[in-house]
């Protein structure tokens, strides 16, 4: 199975604090990659890193094989990174398909094909963004992301904050795309959904990798000293 993105040493500041010290990470083609840790242990870095969102200090990200390190971030996207972000941020203003229709790039993801996928967005097609509930604006989140037709689909945050009955909805969907063949990198607090969905994982302990594996090899001591509260 080939690597399809991957994180080589990599360093990241904040203006003169140091926030990541030397990540390695790998997602090889379909296969899913739970991203995990405790809160401000540099996830979110790891990721806009990645994306090339976050300009990086030291060391390389590579995707495909090609070493995108010095890459903008739009250019990073349509090589095949979609990103769903924390927060979801849809363009509160436009309307569901609007937001939609504006990530768009060719491919089978269209705008039909996401509407059967959440059938939910084609019911509120005409809806802005605003008005939406907190499960269903991810939805449009994820929705978006698949709309670009990446390789890799990067979720920050995938369940946060939604209702279990939403959040159950969201793992599922989850689940189909992988099926699908999709890569993902997942970043969740729900420690039991990503076992279930992750090939590996790799846990971040103060901007470094302490952690990684298969989520069948997380004790009960990895869990309690790197993921506990």
């Amino acid at each position: 199975m080939t690597e399809l993105a991957k994180l080589d040493g990599i360093e990241v500041f904040y203006g003169a604090s140091q926030a990541l010290y030397g990540v390695d990470l790998t997602v090889k083609t379909g296969q899913a990659v739970a991203l995990m840790g405790r809160n401000g242990m540099g996830k979110s870095t790891t990721i806009r890193a990645l994306c090339r969102v976050q300009p990086v200090a030291g060391g390389r990200v590579f995707f495909d094989g090609q070493d995108i390190t010095a890459l903008p971030s739009f250019r990073a996207a349509r090589l095949g990174i979609g990103l769903v972000p924390e927060g979801r941020r849809c363009f509160a203003t436009l309307s569901v398909d609007e937001n939609l229709i504006a990530a768009a790039r060719p491919g089978p993801w269209t705008l039909e094909a996401v509407r059967d996928f959440f059938p939910r967005l084609a019911e509120r097609a005409e809806q802005q963004a605003a008005t939406l509930s907190g499960g269903e604006q991810q939805m449009l989140a994820i929705g978006r992301a698949l709309m670009t037709n990446p390789r890799l689909l990067v979720l920050d945050e995938a369940t946060e904050g939604l209702a279990p009955v939403i959040r159950a909805e969201i793992w599922a969907a989850i689940a189909e795309l992988k099926a699908q063949g999709l890569s993902i990198l997942i970043v969740d607090k729900t420690l039991a959904e990503l076992k279930r969905i992750a090939n590996s994982c790799v846990i971040l302990e103060r901007g470094r990798t302490v952690w990684s594996g298969p989520p069948s090899e997380i004790t009960t001591q990895i869990e309690s000293r790197f993921l506990g509260v």
